[in-house]
């Protein structure tokens, strides 16, 4: 029997590509013991239990990025991280580390080798963070989302979907999706989204475009996050909701998308050939700006500043795309011609590799 230890958590980023390789793995083997690392903090605390996956934790470490009390306690905390996850190893008889970045992936990578057992790493996002940039040097196998992204030895696999994502057939659910929403099946859908947390400069500004956007013969499905800001503007063929529980419906009623650029986000779109205007996220490493480069490039999203994206861009930019219909057929091409919806397989594939099993060669180099 195999033992897996997944190790990552912190943001759906991280958690929800390595719950998606968790199932896959529980799926061909049933047999198999899958762990799951992580903190008891993070996102992982809820969504890893819940999906019936044991969860160990250690303490979360955060690397200093400056001098203090923190810093000066960092390296005992430190190796007490990398021995508390060797006692799991060893004690658990683990065979093989799979980590997808965050605080626990940094001593898991480095308990794993010490313990003489393979890494196999996933890359999510375009611009690596720290933890999968140190575990890369001695990885087995090292698997990305995005082309480009530069990890010693990465290979292409795209991004770990959802079971649902990944079989998603739109014209099949649209009339379902639509009832689901109170949609007409018949009419164009916009979907904008934010995020789970939601974004103040896309619900902002897609509620001062309720009008036009509608005049325009689009309906408009919002999902505005968590603590927004924003009143529905009470305009027919306007629906918005905080949440939605069922994400695959909302994206199998898209025809064409507004949103983030947080790399789960810009690989869904790209395997389901949504076209896509993209806003990244002004604060942090510039990071989603990267994300979205590929599929940019290629023709399947347009990429607009926060800052820019106003009601008069939507008038001059937003509103002239949705009225061409082949512009957006062509930008749905391109679109799929960068997505993969097997991502899940092919980084499961170099787990198998990183193991030595047979056929485990994995996807070609990218």
């Amino acid at each position: 029997m195999t033992t897996y230890l997944l190790a990552g958590g912190g943001t759906a980023g991280h958690v929800n590509p390595l719950l998606a390789v968790a199932d896959r793995l529980r799926e061909r083997d049933p047999e198999a013991s899958v762990l799951v690392l992580g903190t008891a903090e993070g996102l992982e605390a809820r969504l890893v239990p819940a999906r019936g996956y044991e969860l160990l934790t250690i303490a979360k470490v955060p690397f200093p990025r400056r001098p203090n009390r923190a810093a000066v306690a960092f390296p005992a905390r430190f190796r007490a991280s990398i021995a508390a996850v060797r006692g799991i190893i060893e004690e658990r008889d683990v065979d093989v580390v799979v980590g997808f970045g965050g605080y626990v992936s940094t001593p898991a990578y480095l308990a794993a080798r010490r313990a003489g057992i393979p890494v196999a790493i996933h890359e999510a996002n375009a611009r690596p963070g720290l933890a999968n940039r140190l575990g890369a040097r001695f990885a087995a196998t090292v698997g990305i989302a995005f082309e480009g992204t530069p990890l010693p030895r990465a290979r292409l696999v795209g991004m770990p979907l959802r079971r649902e994502i990944e079989t998603l057939d739109p014209a099949a659910l649209r009339a379902e999706a639509a009832a689901h929403f109170s949609l007409d099946a018949t009419r164009p859908v916009l979907l904008a989204t934010g995020g789970s947390l939601g974004a103040r400069r896309i619900n902002r500004t897609m509620v001062d475009s309720a009008d036009a956007i509608t005049a325009a013969g689009w309906q408009v499905l919002h999902v505005t996050g968590a603590n927004s800001e924003v009143d529905d503007p009470g305009v027919a063929d306007y629906r918005m909701v905080e949440y939605a529980d069922r994400m695959d419906l909302a994206l199998a009623v898209a025809d064409a998308a507004v949103s983030r650029a947080g790399a789960a986000t810009v690989c869904e779109l790209s395997a389901l050939g949504i076209p896509a205007v993209f806003v990244p996220y002004p604060v942090g490493n510039g990071e989603q700006r990267f994300n979205a480069a590929g599929v940019v490039s290629a023709g399947g999203a347009v990429l607009v500043d926060d800052a820019e994206f106003v009601p008069e861009w939507v008038d001059a930019a937003l509103l002239p795309m949705l009225s061409d219909t082949g512009r957006l057929r062509a930008m749905a091409a391109a679109a799929s011609s960068v997505g993969f919806r097997d991502g899940t397989d092919r980084m499961v594939a170099l787990v198998d590799e990183a193991l030595g099993e047979p056929g485990g060669a994995g996807p070609q180099g990218a």
